[in-house]
């Protein structure tokens, strides 16, 4: 790519990050983005042919940063309780970082073709490492989807409703204290 195109690539993947961190995914057109970028519409859509692909560029860095998060939680020398808290606040951060993507990212699970399918692989990933890094921590019947699911549901109504932070972290406790295994004593 030629620099002048990547730097225009750049620039669109930067204010378009802006713009739907402000506004989330359906309140942005793409019109919005290639003036807010300077760009004209025919070379918005030659870098993204469609709002779904600009989308996947905004959050492709999720996946270090996800990644990163999972080693974190997994490299914590401390209670399983406390690795998988940790976990589940990044990923519940993570899903509610753009505004409308937790309820979107976690709606498309399971679903080959959605233009988050990606995205729904790393999360799933991740999920899974943690499943198998926690050694049998975990009930045996915890699986990477159903985590992907009940985060995601936390993370939606956080998105939707400005929870206060406590309140998300009271039902990450809740979620963590389910997928725990049954210490007997």
């Amino acid at each position: 790519m030629r620099a002048d195109a990547q730097r225009n690539r750049d620039r669109i993947v930067e204010v378009a990050r802006e713009i739907f961190r402000a506004k989330g995914f359906d309140a942005v057109s793409m019109d919005e983005v290639a003036k807010g970028a300077g760009v004209g519409p025919g070379t918005l859509y030659r870098h993204f042919p469609t709002k779904e692909s600009l989308y996947d560029a905004i959050i492709e860095a999720w996946a270090g940063k996800v990644n990163a998060a999972v080693d974190r939680a997994l490299a914590l020398d401390g209670p399983a309780r406390v690795r998988l808290l940790t976990w589940l606040s990044d990923y519940t951060a993570m899903l509610t970082q753009h505004k409308g993507a937790a309820a979107r990212i976690t709606a498309a699970l399971g679903d080959p073709g959605s233009p988050f399918a990606a995205k729904c692989q790393t999360y799933l990933a991740a999920n899974q490492r943690l499943i198998d890094g926690m050694d049998s921590a975990l009930r045996p019947e915890v699986d990477a989807m159903g985590i992907s699911r009940l985060v995601g549901g936390v993370a939606a109504v956080a998105d939707n409703s400005e929870l206060p932070d406590d309140a998300v972290a009271s039902m990450l406790a809740v979620v963590a204290d389910g997928l725990l295994a049954p210490v007997h004593v």
